[in-house]
């Protein structure tokens, strides 16, 4: 029986796209959703970087191109991209706390967890923490396995509780459903 499920694929394949609608499909059927969402961050059809979103509509950077970082004591870099630690530990961690205090079963999305998001020790304790409860069942994204392996990734991937969906551009449309069935059985 899986209590989480994550959906994984290559990078623009549409995972955040698909947790989102699965998201909504699951609020309207009356279920307690709270969590968060990465979204590129566009300038003059450039993307710059990504932000972190929580499904309350609080918003703040995890990551912008280059070292112009509010918080250069502890820079993370993932390629272009500097790691705005401070913001995304104050916008995601709160998130992942407030799901161990609601009673009955609720849903937490995290999208995602990736390079980006492990910079950040206390993220990585706090997704740890929320995937061993008991009362949360987690609907994530994690990214393909590609060049050095990524210990939570591979942990979650690895996990008996854990059922992960690999999204194509082909079954995206078709794999809604089934991961919005197999949240919901997690529920029961």
């Amino acid at each position: 029986m899986y209590k989480h499920v994550f959906v994984t694929g290559p990078p623009g394949v549409g995972k955040t796209t698909l947790v989102q609608k699965a998201t909504e499909i699951l609020k309207s059927s009356g279920v307690p959703v709270e969590g968060f969402y990465t979204e590129e961050v566009r300038q003059g059809g450039r993307r710059i970087g990504f932000d972190v979103v929580t499904l309350s509509g609080q918003r703040g950077p995890l990551s912008r191109v280059g070292s112009d970082s509010s918080s250069a004591r502890r820079e993370c870099r993932v390629g272009q991209y500097v790691v705005d630690l401070v913001s995304f530990e104050q916008l995601a961690i709160p998130v992942l706390r407030n799901t161990h205090l609601s009673t009955g079963k609720n849903i937490c999305v995290i999208d995602e967890v990736g390079k980006m998001e492990l910079c950040s020790q206390a993220f990585i304790q706090a997704v740890r923490r929320t995937l061993d409860g008991s009362g949360t069942v987690v609907l994530g994204t994690i990214p393909i396995p590609k060049g050095k392996p990524l210990g939570l990734v591979e942990e979650i991937r690895n996990r008996r509780d854990v059922k992960v969906f690999t999204v194509t551009k082909e079954n995206r449309d078709s794999t809604l459903q089934d991961i919005v069935t197999t949240v919901q059985n997690c529920t029961k």
